[in-house]
């Protein structure tokens, strides 16, 4: 008995229509990377589960596939009716008269729709040749066809696609290492075993959306909402290679079809809501990020506004959950892409990013620091100086830290230019709050590293404006001598406590001592003391 996946795809059409910019100068290389496999696919020869090979479906070895060839029988089960019969090969498209090959594209749809069990590779081998032989077949029609697909071509390949691609995703058990980005990363990806069959409906689905002879206000009535939403679920398979494919295809069909842009964008946006704020698991993030990186990139000026809603509710809290590392590179992008798009949100990304800092994770405190230089970067001074305040406190903090790594990368911001700059303008205000971290740093820092490169911070401040460093050293430098002088008070205080307590045993006496009632915020509301 063959395993069968059933799937319906409403059939209404969408209404609405809307005219919106797409990125056409993306630096992703969605196209690259799906022409490269899309020519491996078609030129090579593909080795099947039983150690034999698919050629090409213009090798001569189609011809092993005649009409005669009758293999073992499978059962087909399709809209719920059980329909058992020979699995058998259908013609190639050479033999047969052009008037004739779509309604034999339409067969070989059908003879496609069987969805065999991978989970046994002794199953089926015929049967399963077979049809990576016809899919392979259907591919390279569609590359090839000239005219028009027809509304009933259409309806027959998409129904296809849907039977074979929109399944259960089966997650191998991970415990809460979702959640440790670092495991993650090295742990060996979970490759789907039907994936002989997956990639040729994936690499024909591509080739479908993207040919000139699909015309877009037909297939939107079958790539409808329904349709992208069952996509964009399979961004979360475990197989590095189908979320490749989805990512390409995504990007095809969001090109193609402007009436689904702002549908994408929602559905997209929603994913991203359930991952930050319920789950914190999937495994697609990076990919969709990729995608909206294009997308950002064809963004008109002015802004929507609600654009910069997603800017804001969306990519900013997705620094907050631990797996940052497995998608920040994506993330990064697509948050400098708004900033360089409209200057003006500078303030709100940073004061963003500032949100959601770190303070025990070092190695994500060191992705914040590189993201925050591509920010800063796009920055505008009338930006910079409405956040400078909170940023650089922030910064004196990493100055300070003794991960040699976090100080290292924040005193590497000093080695742009343009942060150099922004800084150079506004040192009256920066210089008096990070001067104590450097001046602790250059002295007791344990990293010989993070003193060379304080030292040469502390030089270029020392360059620029003699008289401001030497205030800030004396300012420095009265205020350590006070806390000098508040520490030597504490400890003759707790001298002269130590001494009277030691006397008052010697002789026997009890030590009295005053009462002194406590802070508000060591008190209960029942009148109690807080012990801590």
């Amino acid at each position: 008995m063959i395993k069968q996946i059933l799937g319906r795809l409403p059939r209404k059409p969408s209404k609405s229509s809307e005219n919106r910019e797409f990125g056409g100068s993306s630096t992703l290389s969605l196209s690259n990377s799906a022409n490269s496999r899309s020519s491996e696919l078609l030129s090579g020869r593909l080795v099947n589960l039983d150690g034999t090979t698919l050629s090409g479906p213009n090798s001569t070895s189609n011809s092993a596939y005649s009409r005669g060839s009758k293999l073992p029988q499978a059962v087909n089960q399709l809209n719920g009716n059980s329909v058992a019969g020979p699995y058998e090969a259908l013609p190639g498209f050479r033999d047969v008269p052009s008037s004739e090959k779509q309604n034999l594209f339409v067969k070989k749809l059908h003879l496609c729709c069987v969805v065999f069990d991978f989970t046994d590779p002794t199953k089926n081998l015929k049967e399963k040749e077979i049809k990576g032989q016809t899919l392979l077949e259907l591919v390279d029609y569609v590359s090839s066809a000239s005219g028009k697909f027809t509304e009933t071509v259409m309806q027959e390949a998409i129904k296809m696609v849907a039977v074979n691609l929109f399944r259960s995703l089966t997650a191998q058990p991970r415990e809460n290492k979702v959640l440790e980005a670092f495991d993650l990363e090295e742990e060996e990806p979970s490759m789907d075993p039907a994936w002989a069959h997956l990639q040729f409906v994936y690499e024909f689905l591509m080739r479908f959306v993207a040919s000139p002879e699909t015309d877009a206000k037909l297939a939107k009535r079958y790539i409808d909402h329904s349709f992208v939403l069952k996509l964009l679920d399979l961004f979360d398979s475990e197989d590095p290679r189908e979320r490749e494919y989805l990512k390409t295809i995504l990007h095809r069909i969001y090109g193609k079809f402007m009436v689904h842009r702002p549908f994408i964008r929602k559905a997209i946006n929603n994913i991203f809501f359930r991952f930050i704020f319920e789950t914190e698991k999937h495994n697609g993030i990076a990919e969709l990020l990729e995608v909206l990186g294009s997308i950002i990139n064809g963004f008109a000026l002015p802004l929507k506004e609600e654009h910069k809603l997603f800017l804001v509710r969306a990519l900013i809290p997705l620094h907050k959950p631990k797996c940052l590392p497995m998608y920040q590179q994506q993330l990064s992008y697509c948050v400098t892409q708004f900033v360089e798009k409209d200057c003006k949100l500078a303030d709100a990304v940073i004061r963003g990013l500032l949100r959601y800092w770190p303070i025990t994770n070092s190695s994500k405190e060191v992705m914040f620091l590189s993201e925050l230089e591509e920010i800063l970067e796009a920055t505008q001074p009338p930006e910079f100086q409405r956040c400078m305040i909170p940023l650089f406190r922030q910064i004196a903090r990493c100055l300070s830290s003794s991960h040699f790594q976090v100080a290292e990368r924040a005193l590497y911001l000093w080695n742009n230019d343009h942060i150099e700059n922004l800084i150079r303008q506004n040192r009256r205000v920066i210089l008096p709050i990070i001067f104590p971290a450097l001046e602790k740093n250059g002295c007791n820092h344990w990293n010989q590293v993070v003193q060379s490169l304080t030292l040469n911070v502390r030089k270029f401040f020392s360059d620029i404006d003699p008289e401001l460093f030497e205030e800030c050293l004396h300012k420095f430098q009265e205020d350590e001598a006070k806390l000098e002088e508040i520490k030597t008070k504490h400890e003759a205080t707790w001298k002269r406590l130590e001494e009277l307590a030691a006397s008052k045993a010697a002789s026997g006496q009890a030590v009295l001592v005053p009462h002194v009632s406590p802070p508000k915020h060591l008190q209960h509301s029942d009148g109690g003391i807080l012990l801590v």
